[in-house]
C-alpha cells in the first residue's frame, strides 16, 4: 500500500474517531496518534489531510449537502462523511493531487470501510462535486494553512 493510501485511511479514521466524539481538538488527534502510528513518509500527509479537513470543515460540509441531493451531512454514515471530506479537501486544496485519484481513492477507502453502497454514494456526490468545480459554480471561500505538518 502506498503512503499516500495509508494517509488517506488513517485520516478517515482520526476524523471518524474525532467526529464519533464530537471534538476535533488537537488533544483528541494526539490520542489517535499515540495509538495508532504511520511510517514517518505517511505522517505529513495524514497530519495535513486531518488538519486541513477541520479547518475547512464547514465549507466542506456545505459543499458536500449542496451535492448530495437531499442529504443532511449528519444523516449520512461517519465512514462515507470522512472520507468525502477527505476527497473534497484535497479537490479545493491540493492542486498537485489529480481530481480523478482524489475521487478513485475515496471510493476503494469508502469500499473497504463503508458498506456495500459507500463506493457508489460516494462516487456520485464526488462526481457532481468535481463537475461544479470544473464549471467554476464552487467558489472557495477558506483560506487553509496548516502549520506543523511537515
Amino acid at each position: 500500500m502506498g503512503n499516500r493510501r495509508k494517509s488517506r485511511e488513517l485520516a478517515m479514521q482520526a476524523l471518524f474517531y474525532m467526529d464519533m466524539n464530537q471534538n476535533d481538538s488537537n488533544e483528541l488527534l494526539g490520542r489517535f496518534c499515540l495509538n495508532f502510528t504511520s511510517s514517518k513518509k505517511a505522517h505529513p500527509f495524514f497530519l495535513k489531510l486531518v488538519k486541513g479537513v477541520i479547518q475547512a470543515k464547514p465549507e466542506i460540509d456545505s459543499i458536500i449537502e449542496t451535492y448530495s441531493d437531499n442529504w443532511k451531512i449528519n444523516r449520512m454514515g461517519c465512514v462515507d462523511r470522512n472520507v468525502m471530506r477527505i476527497a473534497v479537501y484535497e479537490l479545493l486544496y491540493c492542486q498537485d493531487i489529480p481530481s480523478k485519484v482524489s475521487i478513485n481513492e475515496a471510493i476503494d477507502v469508502g469500499k473497504k470501510f463503508g458498506t456495500e453502497e459507500s463506493g457508489a454514494f460516494i462516487n456520485g456526490i464526488l462526481d457532481s462535486i468535481h463537475i461544479a468545480l470544473k464549471k467554476k459554480k464552487i467558489k472557495i471561500k477558506a483560506d487553509i494553512q496548516i502549520n506543523g505538518t511537515d
